[in-house]
């Protein structure tokens, strides 16, 4: 769904939501050790228990989790989509620095930010 080059139906964004319990059966059914399964189940949780699948809140959610939430937020926003343009780096940094203590972990989100800022990381063209 993620190729179609307009909006997702209501119905069709639901069954996309469906990605996170899928990507944890898959992992869960191959036997890696730790909690990468669990890590893949949240990646579309929010801190305010907003997210999907299950509405975790703050403490519920692995600290990694909380990591990779951002991480994704940042990578699906500077990326180009079939529906839309790439929005950038700093539409990206201000939408984690906008849900900083809400929706994200606060932590997270400056770590995140300062990387960037600063040149630690930058995403690669290839």
């Amino acid at each position: 769904m993620l190729t179609k080059p307009s909006k997702l139906s209501p119905v069709e964004f639901e069954l996309m939501k469906g990605h996170s319990e899928a990507g944890y059966r898959i992992i869960a059914s191959a036997d890696m050790e730790g909690q990468t399964a669990e890590l893949i189940y949240q990646h579309h949780e929010r801190c305010d228990g907003s997210g999907y699948p299950r509405g975790l809140t703050g403490d519920q959610l692995l600290p990694e989790a909380k990591v990779l939430m951002v991480a994704d937020v940042v990578e699906a926003m500077v990326s180009h989509r079939p529906y839309r343009a790439a929005l950038g780096l700093d539409a990206a940094l201000a939408e984690i620095e906008r849900g900083a203590g809400t929706l994200y972990d606060p932590a997270v989100c400056s770590a995140c930010a300062r990387i960037f800022r600063d040149g630690t990381f930058s995403f690669s063209a290839n």
